[in-house]
């Protein structure tokens, strides 16, 4: 793609679906040009055309798996090709539930691949040119499970804690670049996420769930603010101070009986 002058152009990983494609959808409605990314090549199709169709914009589909390794070197060689990236999303993941030795240590691995690696390699794609011509962001998808350990969640909530802190101190390493970072920690919201991860939160009252719509106007609000840490929902954000203040046994123990109650 070749940008035209006063184009945007952004990146979007996970984006045939939930928060991913939410973020392809406002993004091109503000007319940015996109390279949407994602395993389903049938559904990432049809998303990009779409886009173009609605929206006028340019569109690129980049069918890829970012736990296998060729997949991810071809992701990070194309976001590291194009010099005029105004926006990284580093969205894709996905979770697994149950008690860590009882589940496939081949699957937890591959949840650490792309919620962690991808995410790492994809970040330092893009930095170098953004830095260059000190313009540029990247939004890092986290969770609210970032903020404490996850029982029956733990390699989940282990990857997100992880993207928080490294976040949070490339933006100190970034500071006076130019170039803005964000950790993104949506709590509950209406996707496909709990299913795949074998999580039934019909239990959980409407209160405590978000829109992928609201979370992607949040972070971009967020964006235009220059802020670190985006906790989407008021009741997110008072979850997120008081699991911070409790100690962390009573927030374990409590994370403990809420997953054993949404297990299927």
């Amino acid at each position: 793609m070749t940008k035209e002058h006063g184009k945007r152009w952004a990146v979007v990983t996970g984006a045939s679906s939930g928060i991913g494609e939410a973020f392809a959808r406002q993004l091109a409605r503000e007319g940015y040009d996109l390279t949407i990314v994602a395993r389903g090549r049938d559904r990432l199709s049809a998303l990009a055309r779409a886009l173009r169709g609605e929206y006028r914009v340019d569109v690129e589909a980049h069918a890829a798996d970012l736990t296998d390794t060729a997949g991810l070197h071809a992701v990070e060689r194309l976001v590291a090709q194009h010099r005029d990236l105004d926006l990284l999303v580093n969205n894709a993941g996905f979770g697994t539930f149950g008690r860590f030795d009882k589940l496939d240590v081949d699957a937890e691995e591959n949840e650490i691949r792309l919620n962690v690696l991808a995410l790492v390699r994809l970040t330092r794609a893009a930095l170098p040119a953004m830095a260059k011509r000190k313009h540029g962001a990247i939004v890092n998808v986290s969770s609210l499970a970032a903020f404490q350990p996850g029982p029956f969640n733990a390699t989940y909530a282990a990857t997100k804690a992880y993207v928080n802190s490294f976040t949070e101190a490339l933006h100190e390493e970034l500071r006076g670049t130019g170039v803005y970072v964000q950790a993104l920690c949506p709590g509950l919201t209406r996707t496909e996420f709990q299913d795949r991860a074998g999580i039934d939160a019909s239990s959980m009252p409407d209160m405590f769930w978000m829109s992928p719509e609201d979370v992607v106007g949040a972070s971009l609000a967020a964006m235009r603010k220059g802020e670190l840490i985006c906790v989407p929902g008021l009741g997110n954000r008072m979850l997120s101070s008081v699991t911070g203040a409790l100690p962390r046994a009573w927030v374990r123990r409590a994370g403990s009986e809420l997953m054993r109650r949404v297990k299927k």
